[in-house]
């Protein structure tokens, strides 16, 4: 867990921007949206496969842009 010491004469919000700042670069925000909902492992596999297929076709789609160059 991240934590800052608060300066003198710190405002809240100003400290709370640092705070904040400082979870995300640890991964604790992507950590937390990753666990918010349970994914059964069909569905992550469908997830991956269609990510795959998604990349695939772009990667296709810039090999044909090239060849016609």
């Amino acid at each position: 867990m991240p934590y800052i010491k608060i300066r003198d004469g710190e405002n809240f919000d100003r400290a709370f921007r640092r705070f904040t700042k400082a979870c995300e670069k640890c991964g604790l925000m992507a950590e937390i949206r990753k666990h918010q909902r349970y994914m059964k492992p069909s569905e992550a596999r469908k997830r991956k496969s269609a990510a795959a297929r998604r990349k695939m076709k772009k990667m296709m789609r810039m090999q044909q842009r090239s060849m016609m160059r």
